[in-house]
């Protein structure tokens, strides 16, 4: 690239200027991305980049401006977005969700994610779910639910609708034996360490070949107390690529397991659940969603989806993709803010140090700051590394405006 040197400075500058005198590695990443830079060419240039932005952001804001007027030319000058990228297929409507897992309180990454599908469903007039994720009786925090609830009332102010998934139950089972009676999944009894070598192989497991009879009196044997103990069986979906699919995620992926963990909401009452892929599917479809935007480490979930909604003969909705903020000294992890309330570390979900929804909105933090960080980040594919204090600088001139 030519002049990369100049280039770099340049974006550098141009960031510094527009967020009171500190530039953004991601941003200024991105826009070198937009001249030509690969990602390949981030192991030789990361460095350079890394120490051009430092050195900018020492210098004072007329320093700054100075040096900027000089390098100018060398940028791109594209024009500026102003609101939201338009969505396609909009004409009959829009209906979108935001699903977290109950795992614990909302973190601001959340709160910036869901504001995305907020903006969205505003500019359009249109729906917006808040689907509580907590069909894996391993993975739940009870005291999720209420905190998760609150969170959403605030951030969206009363106009998103909560469901909450585990209260569906009866309409994932309908799915499956649906699925099992078109042909389209199976119940296989085979090993963990013999099925994964049937993907290794690409070879089709002995299960695959049972009829659909065999396969409902499987399926009721999972739901039987006295039937399928937990790793027995489980509900696999029959790809139609087989086991020859050139990505092994897809090949003859899980749909329902047996789990007899006891349920905070449901307790004993069911034994077989849902995995991920079955119930977001069963969800999107039954709430006519008709736009989803997720983070690009789903790629291989909304693969799987896809081929759930050919085989049930629906239109899988318009589909984008979000990079995901890395942070150099901010711990972003539910569980780990959780065993850090457990052990006292924290006085609380609201504990000023914690980055969580319910404590900025303590902090004086206003929902609409959110939906206006989201609105000037929009849809991205690239990750962004920041650190906890820029992100908050971000954050805090949008909750001034």
């Amino acid at each position: 690239m030519k002049n990369l040197d100049k280039k770099i400075r340049g974006y550098a500058l141009k960031n510094a200027l527009a967020y009171n005198g500190k530039a953004q590695q991601g941003a200024v990443i991105s826009a070198l991305f937009n001249e030509g830079l690969k990602k390949e060419d981030m192991k030789k240039y990361g460095k350079k980049i890394s120490e051009i932005i430092k050195k900018i952001n020492s210098m004072s804001f007329d320093e700054q401006k100075e040096e900027f007027e000089k390098l100018e030319k060398f940028i791109s000058e594209r024009q500026e977005r102003e609101g939201l990228p338009e969505l396609l297929n909009t004409e009959k409507g829009v209906v979108m969700r935001f699903a977290p897992s109950a795992s614990g309180a909302l973190h601001v990454i959340h709160g910036l994610n869901a504001s995305l599908n907020y903006d969205y469903v505003t500019k359009y007039k249109g729906k917006f779910i808040m689907r509580i994720e907590d069909t894996n009786p391993d993975n739940i925090y009870p005291k999720a639910y209420d905190l998760i609830e609150k969170d959403t009332k605030w951030l969206f102010k009363n106009k998103a609708k909560i469901v909450i998934q585990s209260k569906r139950m009866e309409l994932y089972y309908k799915y499956a034996v649906k699925l099992i009676k078109s042909g389209h999944a199976y119940i296989c009894t085979c090993s963990a360490e013999d099925f994964r070598e049937c993907v290794k192989l690409k070879q089709d497991c002995p299960c695959r070949e049972l009829n659909v009879k065999e396969n409902l009196e499987r399926w009721e044997n999972m739901l039987y107390k006295k039937g399928f103990k937990p790793g027995e069986a489980v509900l696999r979906f029959k790809s139609s690529e087989g086991m020859t699919h050139k990505n092994p995620a897809m090949r003859d992926f899980p749909l329902a397991r047996i789990n007899l963990t006891k349920h905070p909401l449901q307790k004993k009452k069911y034994r077989v659940w849902p995995l991920m892929n079955l119930s977001v599917s069963v969800d999107d479809i039954e709430m006519k969603m008709t736009h989803i935007i997720r983070g690009k480490d789903h790629r291989d979930n909304a693969k799987r989806q896809e081929m759930i909604f050919d085989a049930l003969g629906k239109k899988y909705p318009w589909c984008a993709f979000v990079g995901r903020y890395h942070f150099k000294n901010m711990e972003m992890s539910t569980t780990k803010f959780r065993k850090g309330i457990e052990s006292g570390k924290y006085k609380g979900w609201d504990d000023p140090k914690l980055p969580t929804i319910v404590s900025l909105r303590k902090q004086g933090y206003r929902p609409e700051a959110f939906w206006k960080m989201a609105e000037h980040i929009g849809l991205s594919e690239v990750d962004k590394v920041i650190n906890k204090k820029d992100f908050f600088e971000i954050l805090n001139k949008f909750n001034k405006e």
